[in-house]
């Protein structure tokens, strides 16, 4: 990944003289002349980089917008989801490069691809890997790739979403349970193990999501338990009733159900209190997750240039069919990943 170098130094290397010297009546006018001399040509440089973004026509950003291609992440805060943080995206892109707009309308068709991968609820944040251009194609393969997330536990408590958006459906003592506790059942849950997908989550029954289904009074059964992958897990911190956990995983694992079976383990009962991805595949949330003033064309292609070297080889190098060309009215298609039973990371186009 290109990056570039700045040259540091520290103040604690510099030999510098602290000793005030008087100013004489020139060397203020000096000073002052120095001084305005160089907001004038700051006020200069201003208009010009004011004046040469003016000249970047909607068009022409449209086309670059167009032409981006690849993929990369953005930081999801808590409270939309994925699909509504998507949709985020994509409007604050066409408003910026004027999409669409009559003149595009009288041009040959042109879609707009972008999708994620890896859903997170909205409750949780962090690392949300999305596609654009060719780079939706991609998505299912890196789909495959471990996930880390950091997850706050809270003991005594269990609720219907196993997170702190439900209802408390049930309180136990944990009064007893101790740090040693904790680590010495994690071996459980690491390797490959059975798990019981939670019951508000988009997996579907009859084509309508389980949550959909919950969240109408319908009556849901439980899915089967499904094999999933734990690569490590560690305790991070113990505050009862608080506990931390660091948890690297493959796809289709669910944390909510980690921690409520923790806290079944433990004969008390637990739910998540906050959720952070800090990792999908090779995109961590420090070093490739753009925040949302960053939401911008340049800085997207940025980040999509800085990326490329994170994918596999053979991902890299796929080249896709050549795009049909008709006279038809410009188009926006988006690609998000939603969950089924027979996977959770599935490509649905719209």
């Amino acid at each position: 990944m290109a990056t570039a170098e700045v040259a540091v130094v520290s103040p604690s290397s510099l030999n510098t003289d602290t000793t005030p010297v008087p100013e004489s009546a020139g060397t203020a006018a000096a000073t002052a002349a120095t001084s305005s001399a160089t907001t004038a040509a700051a006020a200069v440089a201003a208009v010009a980089r004011t004046g040469s973004e003016a000249t970047v026509s909607k068009p022409t950003l449209a086309t670059k917008l167009l032409s981006l291609s690849g993929v990369f992440a953005v930081h999801k805060p808590k409270g939309p989801t994925s699909a509504e943080l998507l949709n985020r995206l994509k409007e604050k892109l066409l408003a910026e490069a004027g999409m669409p707009s009559p003149e595009w309308t009288k041009r040959k068709k042109q879609t707009l691809k972008i999708g994620h991968g890896g859903t997170l609820d909205s409750a949780a944040g962090g690392v949300l890997v999305v596609g654009i251009g060719r780079g939706t194609k991609m998505l299912t393969s890196l789909l495959t790739g471990s996930k880390r997330y950091i997850a706050i536990g809270e003991l005594g408590k269990a609720t219907d979403t196993l997170d702190s958006t439900g209802k408390v459906t049930e309180e136990k003592p944990y009064d007893k349970i101790t740090q040693e506790d904790i680590e010495g059942i994690l071996q459980k849950f690491t390797g490959n193990i059975m798990q019981v997908p939670p019951l508000y989550c988009a997996l579907k029954k009859d084509g309508q999501r389980l949550s959909s289904l919950m969240k109408r009074g319908k009556v849901v059964e439980a899915k089967p338990a499904r094999p999933v992958t734990v690569y490590s897990i560690s305790l991070q911190n113990f505050q009862p009733p608080l506990f931390t956990l660091d948890v690297e995983c493959g796809g289709g694992f669910y944390i909510r159900s980690l921690v409520s079976d923790i806290g079944k383990e433990l004969s008390s009962c637990a739910s998540v209190l906050e959720l952070t991805r800090t990792k999908q595949g090779p995109f961590t949330l420090e070093e490739h997750a753009l925040p949302e003033d960053k939401w911008t064309i340049d800085d997207i292609a940025q980040s999509l240039d800085q990326c490329a070297s994170l994918l596999p080889e053979e991902l890299a190098l796929k080249k896709s069919k050549p795009e049909e060309s008709n006279e038809q009215v410009l188009s926006c298609e988006y690609i998000t990943l939603n969950e089924t039973e027979e996977n959770d990371d599935v490509i649905k186009t719209f």
